[in-house]
């Protein structure tokens, strides 16, 4: 059974906030290539860590970050 799976609004979160990949990679000090796997929905497990970083850089909720999918 398919139970969906889970996007993260990186990309519209940076367009929204006018910043670079770049950017926010040297801020939170993120690595590039992890970075961009992330962007592209690439990924099979979140990092907690990361994503408490990234909320408090986008000034959001969990639920603004990351949407579920339902297939």
């Amino acid at each position: 059974m398919n139970y969906g799976h889970l996007e993260l609004r990186i990309e519209e979160l940076l367009q929204e906030k006018g910043v670079s990949k770049n950017t926010i990679c040297k801020e939170l000090d993120i690595p590039r290539s992890n970075f961009n796997r992330y962007c592209r929905n690439e990924f099979q497990r979140l990092d907690a860590n990361l994503i408490c970083k990234l909320c408090d850089y986008f000034e959001c909720e969990v639920g603004a970050l990351i949407r579920y999918v339902k297939e």
